[in-house]
């Protein structure tokens, strides 16, 4: 009588885990039941690809780690729901023989086996693939079966996916089948765009209706992307959609509207900020995609100099003042304040912020989100605070004079304060505190530091070229030639596959620390402007925002122009 090896056996047989390592998972799976296989994966013994190749093994299919979607015959999923072909990990492939080969993730449940058989009408023959990668092709394949018949999401299928298909995510609620014909195909092309602005690495998602078309734009690292332009006649049922999933009013057509998504894409939490807007050509939808799993609440992570982030922390861990972060909206202000947070967040320390919204949950921390329909608002919050005994309040931005006022105080009375501004760099922040009508004596005794940053995008490693930059170039930035023979070379962007073709791969921060001094402090009294306070904190050893974009220049990581792009403006307004 033939003896079929057990999985584990197996795994140990293909060097893949060590004896100890099955013993282990053995016991636990008599203690508390479950597969084998998916044990030792929980506890990393092994790969889920170790486990297939071991099952296949064992049962005699072939099996395989990735899934080629341009070879799936779409015609064989035609007949197939979603949701029933995603929960029971089946996809049909292709044609072979006069029957059909099957990617699946359990060939031996006989009732899959048997529905499947019904629906294409050709026997079934298996072929093993890990259940992460099935289910990505799984959904790209329907995706791309949505295009066909609707040609909804025309423009998405050009979508470049990074090196490693496998990783590509998925939403895990996707309700096709379950809805007329006529909504499927907008439902899944609302669940495409989410899918590819996560895979993308998105900040915003633009829905932009014109006079013919509605066209479809993402913020990647800062910088707009046409992404798709769906036929017009969809734009009701698309913005309709995903008002719905945002709980706004459908009906409301003629107010701006604010709501929010949450979804889950491959295990990751994406929290989704809605705004809707009317236009003449009818309403827009903007939204800021948050991923709460990818978030890096470090200081070191910000990309401050050595030098600015020793003095950012022994800043932070001040006894009383104000430090103000300052830079447009979408420059990383947020992210450096958690960051700071979290790294003085001690059982010791109470620490309350104010924030509108609250982007990220921070362990420890008691976190208030404002609300002007009900008269929460960052002063009355701010003031509510200050009676529960805090240590360090952040209070998410100073809009206006009371709030600023309110802050002052708590600095007077032992407190240290965290908060976000709206300038062009660290010495606009003085004057826009006096513009605001505080005055120059209070800035100037209680304000520590201001800092400002930008985000620039962070050159591609893969495919980054090194080239000689012009003089010009050379001189708006103030790089010397002594500097680059120190270096050696520069680099500019290219474009490749693992970029997306351009030629740049997430962002870093360029940073202006500006810590308040006696000089400083007298011209702030002097009421002294914006332009005079920052040649008085160079002249102290402050590094700009340009001179740190040249260093980061010098060091291979990100290019003139970048650095160029976004600060520009400020040495305009400094001359």
């Amino acid at each position: 009588m033939f003896n079929r090896l057990r999985i584990g056996e197996i795994l140990v047989d293909m060097g893949t885990v060590r004896p100890d390592h099955v013993a282990g998972a053995l016991d636990q799976q008599r203690e508390k039941g479950g597969l084998l296989g998916e044990i030792l994966v929980d506890r990393r013994a092994c790969e889920a690809k170790h486990v297939v190749a071991a099952l296949a093994r064992q049962l005699g299919y072939d099996a395989q780690e990735s899934i080629d979607i341009e070879t799936v015959d779409l015609s064989l999923i035609q007949d197939l729901n979603l949701r029933w072909t995603r929960d029971n990990g089946v996809l049909p492939l292709r044609h072979h023989s006069g029957q059909v080969i099957v990617a699946c993730s359990d060939p031996l449940d006989i009732t899959v086996c048997d529905h499947l058989r019904f629906v294409i009408q050709k026997e079934p023959v298996p072929v093993l693939v890990p259940r992460e990668t099935l289910n990505s092709a799984i959904n790209e394949a329907f995706n791309r079966k949505i295009r066909q018949i609707g040609g909804l999401t025309e423009g998405l299928e050009d979508a470049e996916s990074p090196a490693g298909d496998d990783d590509v995510p998925e939403i895990e609620d996707i309700l096709v089948g379950q809805e007329s014909d006529d909504e499927a195909p907008v439902i899944q092309f609302v669940n495409s765009v989410f899918v590819r602005a996560v895979r993308e690495r998105a900040s915003d998602i633009h829905i932009e209706p014109g006079e013919q078309s509605l066209l479809v734009r993402f913020r990647i690292d800062g910088v707009l992307k046409e992404v798709a332009e769906p036929p017009k006649r969809f734009q009701a049922s698309v913005l309709a959609r995903i008002k719905i999933m945002a709980n706004l009013n459908i009906a409301e057509k003629r107010l701006p509207q604010d709501g929010r998504i949450r979804i889950k894409i491959a295990g990751r939490d994406i929290d989704i900020r809605v705004a809707t807007a009317p236009t003449s050509h009818g309403e827009r939808i903007t939204m800021r995609l948050l991923d709460k799993s990818s978030v890096n609440l470090d200081l070191e992570s910000v990309g401050m100099a050595p030098g600015v982030l020793k003095l950012m922390r022994r800043l932070i861990r001040l006894p009383h003042g104000i430090i103000f972060v300052s830079g447009p909206t979408g420059s990383g202000k947020t992210t450096t304040l958690y960051s700071a947070l979290s790294e003085i967040n001690q059982p010791d320390k109470n620490i309350l912020t104010v924030e509108d919204p609250v982007e990220y949950q921070l362990q420890g921390i008691s976190q208030m989100q404002v609300n002007p329909k009900i008269k929460l608002t960052f002063s009355s919050g701010l003031r509510s605070y200050l009676r529960h005994d805090p240590d360090i309040i952040m209070v998410g931005e100073i809009r206006d004079k009371e709030t600023a006022e309110i802050a002052i105080q708590a600095s007077l009375t032992g407190h240290l304060v965290l908060s976000t501004i709206h300038t062009n760099d660290a010495a606009g922040v003085f004057t826009r505190l006096i513009d605001m009508g505080v005055e120059p004596f209070l800035v100037a005794s209680t304000v520590v530091a201001a800092h400002a940053q930008r985000l620039v995008r962070r050159l591609c490693p893969s495919c980054r070229v090194a080239y000689t930059p012009s003089e010009e170039q050379l001189d708006e930035i103030g790089i010397t030639q002594e500097q680059i023979a120190k270096v050696g070379t520069l680099y500019r962007a290219t474009g490749c596959s693992e970029c997306l073709q351009v030629g740049y791969s997430g962002r870093l921060g360029i940073h202006e620390l500006l810590a308040v001094g006696d000089d400083v402090q007298k011209l702030i009294i002097r009421a002294s402007d914006a332009g005079a306070i920052k040649r008085k904190a160079v002249e102290a050893g402050m590094i700009s925002l340009r001179e740190d974009g040249a260093a980061k220049v010098l060091a291979g990581v990100t290019t003139i122009d970048e650095v160029m792009r976004v600060t520009q403006l400020d040495e305009m307004e400094q001359s």
